[in-house]
């Protein structure tokens, strides 16, 4: 074939029981230029890492990225154009520039190395440019070269997806850090070189969560998506969205409603998830999940202790060991279950 045509195949996978753990290399069929196998297992890992920073964000939502969303294409004609499946597309593409990016910077590609095209230069009052710069420009490319290779259609999935595609990969410039290193005469710093590196994987997911929340809802023209030219290599999403949400996760349908088990859909629902409750060291929106799974969809609360054995009075013996004893304590945990009344008037109903 003479395009790379990749079917992010892994991502597309609706069995529950693959954890995002159990990703390789091997989730990828890939066809095309053999040049093109060089990134594939950082390409993997990269999808990886955006699925699991996906879990993260949303393990206390009602909507918890479960493996049956986690599909980039649309080629099945199944897939949604929710706030969520924004995030998805975002997140996926953050991942693999930013893992194509840091591998780039260590050297573990022969065409590609540290960004040094501004090295030299005057950055600021008393520091130049210098040291190791994260290349980016090659992180992007590449991350766009896959990813949005899954796009194929002319519709308004398609080009939302390459738009939240894109605003993933700007994610990752616009959370970039400068890095410095001082330089002078015992240390007087006098003056600095430094250079830009990409953030925190997770700060990137922070980010782009901030961004999920703020998403923009588009009503598009569907004339003129019918109308205009295929979403495949070339930036049609800048001509359909205004330039100034370039950055913003957009959607086009409200979400469903996840509370409520829907098989059709895909969704569980909140029914046996676990919540967080009176817990120490959570954010306020953390400690709110039992309301928001539970209570807001019409669930009670279920206190259930369970014991837990762990290490305890861990005392250092020479040399060189460390020995513990193992203590038993009981902790609480919280699920979201459904009461007798209601599970009866269900079975009831069903009959």
């Amino acid at each position: 074939m003479g395009n790379l045509s990749m079917l992010w195949a892994a991502v597309g996978i609706c069995c529950a029981a693959l954890s995002a753990s159990a990703w390789s290399v091997n989730n990828f069929l890939i066809t095309g230029p053999k040049a093109y196998l060089t990134y594939t297992t950082s390409v993997a890992l990269g999808a990886q890492s955006g699925i699991e920073e996906c879990k993260f964000q949303f393990a206390w939502e009602r909507w918890n990225c479960p493996e049956n969303a986690l599909q980039l294409s649309t080629h099945n004609r199944l897939r949604s154009a929710t706030r969520e499946t924004s995030f998805i597309h975002a997140i996926s593409s953050a991942g693999v520039m930013y893992t194509i990016t840091k591998n780039c910077s260590m050297g573990d590609f022969e065409n590609c190395g540290c960004d040094g095209s501004k090295n030299g230069k005057t950055g600021g009052h008393g520091w130049i440019w210098g040291g190791c710069s994260d290349n980016v420009e090659f992180g992007e490319r590449i991350s766009k070269l896959f990813v949005d290779s899954l796009e194929k259609g002319k519709d308004a999935r398609a080009l939302m997806n390459l738009h939240n595609n894109r605003a993933g990969r700007l994610a990752v410039r616009a959370t970039m850090k400068r890095t410095c290193k001082c330089h002078g005469i015992s240390g007087s710093c006098s003056i600095q070189t430094c250079w830009l590196q990409v953030a925190d994987f997770r700060e990137m997911g922070d980010y782009l969560k901030a961004k999920y929340d703020q998403a923009l809802k588009i009503e598009m023209d569907k004339r003129q998506l019918r109308a205009g030219n295929s979403a495949e290599g070339h930036w049609a999403p800048a001509e359909a969205f205004l330039p100034s949400a370039e950055a913003e996760l957009i959607f086009l349908e409200e979400s469903p409603d996840y509370c409520t088990c829907n098989s059709s859909l895909g969704i569980y629902g909140t029914e046996g998830r676990e919540c967080l409750q009176n817990s120490h060291n959570t954010s306020r929106w953390e400690r709110r999940s039992c309301g928001r799974l539970c209570t807001e969809c019409g669930l009670q609360v279920e206190e259930r202790k369970t014991e837990v054995i762990s290490s305890c009075n861990c005392k250092f013996q020479w040399c060189c060991k460390v020995k513990c004893d193992q203590c038993r304590h009981v902790v609480s945990k919280y699920y979201c279950t459904r009461s007798s009344g209601s599970a009866q008037s269900l079975s009831e109903g069903s009959a």
